[in-house]
C-alpha cells in the first residue's frame, strides 16, 4: 500500500454538504398535494415514480414511490421549524382541523421536549412530521453548545434559545 492510499483511508470523507433525505410514498400525486397545500413545500417531479421537496433552504427531501411500505418509526422523523410557541399551536389546531381531508392518521399534542416545543404528525403513507420552534439556522444553536451531558436536550429543564420558548 502506498503512502498515497494510506492517506486516502485517513480521515473523513470530503463531504461539504448534507443534500438530501428520502421518504417513500405510495401516491405520489397524493402525496404531492399535502407538501405543497398543507406543509408548504416547493415540489418538483422527477420521474414518473419520484418527487423533490424542498422548503426555506437547499437541503431538500426526495420522495419515491412505492409499492409498500413499512410504517416510519417516530423516532426517524422529519423536522419542519416555525419560530414560536403559538406558531406550533396554531399549526396543530390547522392539522386537526384538517386530518381528514389530508388523511393524517395520528396527530400528538404539543408539549415541551428535547429542548424545543413540538408536535407530530403521522401523514397518510405513515411517515412522521414534527412541528417545533427553533431559530433560523434550526439546529445550529445545539451544536454552539457542543456536547451534552446527562440527559442533555431531553431534560425537560434544558435551557434552550429564548425564541424556542
Amino acid at each position: 500500500m502506498s503512502a498515497t492510499d494510506t492517506d486516502l483511508m485517513e480521515g473523513p470523507l470530503n463531504i461539504s454538504f448534507s443534500s438530501h433525505a428520502t421518504i417513500d410514498t405510495l401516491d405520489s400525486e397524493n402525496s404531492r398535494k399535502f407538501y405543497e397545500e398543507f406543509l408548504g413545500f416547493d415540489v418538483i417531479r422527477t420521474s414518473p415514480i419520484s418527487l423533490l421537496l424542498r422548503l426555506g433552504g437547499s437541503h431538500t427531501i426526495a420522495c419515491v414511490e412505492v409499492k409498500d411500505k413499512p410504517p416510519m418509526q417516530m423516532l426517524n422523523h422529519n423536522g419542519l421549524d416555525v419560530r414560536t410557541k403559538a406558531d406550533v399551536d396554531a399549526a396543530h389546531a390547522k392539522a386537526e382541523a384538517q386530518q381528514e381531508k389530508w388523511g393524517i392518521k395520528k396527530i400528538t399534542r404539543p408539549l415541551d421536549q428535547h429542548g424545543t416545543y413540538c408536535f407530530f404528525m403521522l401523514d397518510a403513507d405513515e411517515n412522521w412530521w414534527e412541528i417545533l420552534t427553533n431559530p433560523e439556522g434550526g439546529y445550529s444553536w445545539m451544536f454552539e453548545r457542543g456536547e451534552q451531558e446527562g440527559r442533555g436536550h431531553l431534560d425537560r429543564d434544558f435551557e434552550r434559545p429564548e425564541e424556542t420558548r
